[in-house]
């Protein structure tokens, strides 16, 4: 449904995007991930034509967003949830946006309805907490019944209560045959519903890939306290599977615990405790753009 293809900005020496291609399909939730300053914000911005690319172009179903005939119709976007008038009511702000976009004005109950808002439709948005702007701003992308959902870090301000909501708003989008993409900090809960993720950092594509791939990118580690170390030692290392001595335990990477356990049963080595663990999708990412952090820690 989207396709990125060499795009790039450069501001003075630094260079925010560079050269970046990629694809996001139809009818999945795809999360865009990366440290702070990798570039997520530039390119959303370029994606909606607010940012224009030093090179590279973006093309929604084999059209360019400056082409299409009702951007509202196919792309919502929200890359600020503060962009709106404070002192008009959500009602109204959302009344205007239908008329600056040529949208019928009755999807505007419609769509506060949608996000939980219709009893606040008449307060001014001034007043409203960042989360109540979150789900206006939401609104205001979803008036155009768009075929694609565009969002900068959505679940700010949320409570866990409003996340739970966005979380099972956009999947029901995707499941609809909508397209989501969306950049979020909050790892964890994007790996909750998150079909695929687009990982950047210093403005390059560091990998695209399913969730479930990119957690499988990192080795399981197996830890073994046995009472016969040295023949466990001796019995790996011949099979070409590196171990570590921790104190009483074995530390095993590049192996799994049925084939460890497989390996003490066939050469007679007592095992008193076997387990498993694998890193989190928050550890994989971080180990993915650790190289590419504009701030990180001493």
């Amino acid at each position: 449904m989207i396709s990125v293809s060499g795009l790039t900005k450069q501001y003075g020496d630094r260079t925010a995007v560079d050269d970046l291609t990629l694809n996001i399909a139809a009818g999945r939730v795809t999360g865009f991930v990366g440290p702070n300053g990798a570039g997520k914000s530039t390119t959303m911005r370029m994606m909606v034509g607010l940012t224009r690319p030093d090179a590279g172009e973006v093309r929604y179903d084999g059209v360019r967003y400056t082409d299409l005939s009702s951007p509202a119709r196919m792309v919502g976007a929200v890359l600020d949830a503060r962009c709106m008038h404070p002192g008009r009511s959500a009602r109204n702000h959302l009344r205007a946006l239908a008329a600056t976009s040529c949208l019928p004005s009755d999807r505007v109950e419609q769509v506060l309805a949608d996000v939980g808002l219709d009893t606040a439709a008449d307060q001014r948005a001034g007043g409203f907490s960042l989360g109540m702007r979150q789900r206006l701003a939401l609104a205001g992308a979803l008036l155009g019944d768009p075929q694609i959902l565009l969002l900068d870090e959505p679940s700010n301000g949320l409570d866990p209560d409003g996340i739970r909501w966005l979380r099972n708003h956009l999947s029901a989008f995707a499941d609809r045959g909508g397209t989501v993409f969306v950049s979020s900090h909050l790892i964890g809960e994007l790996s909750l519903f998150a079909d695929d993720l687009i990982v950047v950092g210093g403005g390059k594509l560091l990998a695209a890939d399913t969730v479930q791939g990119i957690a499988a990118r990192q080795a399981v580690t197996v830890v073994v306290e046995t009472p016969q170390p040295a023949e466990l030692v001796r019995v790996l290392t011949a099979a070409n599977i590196p171990v570590d001595v921790d104190g009483d335990h074995l530390v095993i990477r590049g192996s799994t615990k049925a084939a460890v356990s497989e390996l003490a049963f066939e050469h007679g080595i007592r095992i008193n405790e076997l387990s498993e663990s694998s890193p989190s999708l928050e550890d994989s990412l971080l180990d993915m753009t650790s190289g590419s952090a504009e701030f990180s820690p001493a």
